[in-house]
Parts: structure tokens; C-alpha cells; sequence
């Protein structure tokens, strides 16, 4: 195995993702997170995908508790990369931009919006609605925390079959929001007597979900005069999810941009500040 110059690995609260590059090319690979990120720990993720940790020269860690990861592991040097910081530079990346202000948005167990302003990167807003809140939900409401078998089910619901829409409510739509915009989410239940089907529970979940990111998104760009947005993190791998906050963005006119590869984002951006 060749002398692997530098990688990275992003300590999610649900996934963990590692990015290595060996002569020029990037591999990524994820498994699912478990344990405190030790020596140990880190051997085994870089394992995964078949490299040895004394062959790497330079880590990069972040996310999770990995800021209490030593200096070096055996010949390893070990840069801890703060998560915001990671997010970031990662967006930037990903999104080409250097010199504008980008708010990067990491959908992943819960929601963090950070402003990338050059070399500056600040959380400004966020969310602890995300991937955490489907699944919870997910097991209580349709017995199941696996997120692609509730977009599966999502894909043929409808939301409306379990939320409150605006011409549900006032008869109309109200200024930009059309009559079928959701008014309460899940207040269909609420009002009415009967059993929802599992599908339209699920697109009613996904669009609670996927709404409260949009607009947590729309608001935090505005608060901040930003124009550019990008959306990051494991969580868009959902169809329906990521079409629930991209409508958003449609109702209120505003471009949210999904990034390639969006779940390998922050791991990039930590690689890049070695």
C-alpha cells in the first residue's frame, strides 16, 4: 500500500464519512458511527476501506468528539478540523466560490447553517429538525427508522391526506403562498376523525421535515444578506426530502442549490485545510 499523503474523516451524530486521496484521486467511503473516535477507532474506519493508519502521513478529524484526538497517532499527524470550519470550506469547494458569501446548510441528524464568508465561517442559524427527527418519528408513526423506506413510502403518499392546507383553512392562498401551501402540518388529524394511510403519514412527516429546513434556510440567508446557498449533507440522498426543501426555496423565490456528492461535503472541506 502506497504512503497515502492525506485524509479525512467526519464524525457524524448517525454516519461517518472518510475521504482519502492517493495521488491526485479522491475516495470516500461511509459506515455507519459507533464508539468514541480513539486510535482504535479511527484504524477500523480507515479500514473499512482497505488503508492502513500507518500508511496515511496526515489526518484530518472532525465533527462528533474527535477534537479529543491527539496530536499525532503512531506516525500519523492529526489536524482537528472544527466542524463549522469543515462545513464551510467544504461548501466553498464544492460549490466554486471563494470570494462571495455562501451560506452552507448541513442537512444531516439535525440542521446547521454556516456563513462562508473568505476564510471566515460562522454558525448562524440551525435547526434540531433533520435526519434524527424522520427517524424518531419514522419508528413512532410508521414503525420503521429506516429513511429510505420512508421516502419509499413518502413517494406515494400524499401530504395533503394528513396536513392542513391554506384553502383548507382561509379558503385561499395568502400573498406569495398558494391555496395549497401546508398551513398545519398534521392538522388534518387533528380536525378530522379518521385513520391516516402509512404512505400519506410518511409524505406528511417528510414535508414537516423538509419545510422547517427550508425555511430555517430562506431565513437565515436573509438575515444575513446572502445570496448564494447550498445545500450539503447525507440527508438530501432522500428524494422526497430533498424536493420538499427545494419547494420551498420555489414558494418564497429563492435558488437553493443541492451540492454534488452532498454527503461527503464537510470531510472534503476538512481535507482541504491540511
Amino acid at each position: 500500500m502506497p504512503t497515502i499523503r492525506r485524509a479525512a474523516i467526519d464524525f457524524g451524530i448517525t454516519n461517518t464519512d472518510v475521504l482519502v486521496e492517493t495521488d491526485g484521486a479522491l475516495r470516500h467511503w461511509m459506515l455507519p458511527s459507533r464508539g468514541v473516535p480513539d486510535e482504535a477507532r479511527v484504524a477500523a474506519v480507515l479500514a473499512e476501506g482497505g488503508v492502513a493508519l500507518a500508511d496515511v502521513e496526515a489526518l484530518a478529524a472532525t465533527g462528533g468528539r474527535s477534537r479529543e484526538l491527539p496530536d499525532h497517532l503512531g506516525s500519523t499527524r492529526v489536524e482537528r478540523v472544527g466542524e463549522m470550519a469543515a462545513i464551510g470550506r467544504g461548501g466553498q469547494i464544492a460549490a466554486r466560490i471563494e470570494a462571495e458569501p455562501l451560506l452552507v446548510v448541513s442537512c444531516g441528524s439535525g440542521t446547521a447553517a454556516v456563513a462562508a464568508r473568505g476564510a471566515e465561517y460562522a454558525h448562524i442559524s440551525g435547526t434540531a429538525v433533520g435526519g434524527g427527527t424522520l427517524q424518531v418519528l419514522g419508528r413512532l408513526l410508521l414503525g420503521t427508522a429506516d429513511p429510505r423506506a420512508i421516502d419509499a413510502l413518502a413517494a406515494t403518499g400524499d401530504r395533503n391526506g394528513v396536513d392542513l392546507a391554506l384553502g383548507d383553512v382561509v379558503g385561499a392562498g395568502i400573498g406569495l403562498l398558494h391555496a395549497d401551501t401546508t398551513a398545519v402540518n398534521f392538522g388534518r388529524i387533528g380536525r378530522e376523525a379518521f385513520e391516516p394511510g402509512r404512505a400519506d403519514i410518511a409524505a406528511g412527516l417528510v414535508t414537516l421535515v423538509g419545510q422547517t429546513i427550508g425555511l430555517i434556510t430562506i431565513n437565515a440567508a436573509r438575515a444575513q444578506s446572502i445570496n448564494r446557498i447550498l445545500l450539503i449533507g447525507r440527508l438530501l440522498d432522500l428524494p422526497t426530502l430533498q424536493d420538499a426543501i427545494l419547494k420551498v426555496g420555489g414558494l418564497y423565490g429563492v435558488t437553493l442549490d443541492v451540492a454534488p456528492n452532498p454527503g461527503y461535503v464537510t470531510a472534503l472541506g476538512a481535507l482541504y485545510h491540511l
